[in-house]
């Protein structure tokens, strides 16, 4: 296992990280580096297309992303309330994102995530994260960190803390519409 400082090391080199979150690892890169970024997708053979969930501890790490012009004070309101059920916002996005990270849409999902292990990466390399179910093509999500190792080996930089135990991964909604776009 890494510790947060090694995770962190490899989050700089580029690299692919696994970290938990409310219910399963994610896996997940420095969001402001398209290699990093490709290597992600190609690990997961996701399609740039889909587009990225970006997570963070705290709201300031997602506003170079967002177009909070675009939002009013309820909007931004219900995106800074932390519920029992973890939600991915669908928020518009900068004309400035890439399109590495927003695929073929003009939005970005987002998500602020209050668990000490994304808390500690967020403030440690001071910015958000890519994050993605930490699973290879057609396998269940990770929910440990030996499940990890398991799929991806035992070399894979994991950050070995615990998840918050939360059953079903995370809700997608739009922020504007309300509209569920994956139940929670």
């Amino acid at each position: 296992m890494y510790s947060l400082e090694q995770v962190v090391e490899q989050f700089f080199q580029n690299n692919v990280i696994a970290y938990p979150t409310e219910a399963v690892f994610g896996l997940g890169c420095n969001p402001n580096s398209e290699e990093a970024v490709n290597r992600l997708l190609a690990l997961k053979k996701r399609p740039k297309e889909k587009g990225l969930i970006l997570i963070a501890s705290e709201p300031k790490f997602l506003l170079s992303y967002i177009d909070t012009e675009r939002l009013t004070e309820a909007e931004w309101q219900r995106f800074n309330t932390i519920q029992e059920q973890a939600i991915t916002w669908i928020m518009p996005a900068k004309s400035s994102v890439p399109d590495y990270l927003t695929g073929q849409f003009d939005t970005i999902a987002v998500r602020l995530c209050k668990l000490f292990a994304i808390s500690q990466l967020c403030t440690a390399t001071q910015s958000a994260i890519t994050s993605t179910s930490a699973n290879l093509s057609g396998m269940p999500p990770c929910r440990t960190s030996d499940e990890v190792q398991q799929q991806f080996g035992i070399s894979f930089p994991i950050l070995n803390m615990p998840t918050a135990n939360k059953a079903n991964p995370s809700e997608i909604r739009d922020i504007f519409t309300q509209k569920i776009f994956r139940e929670g």
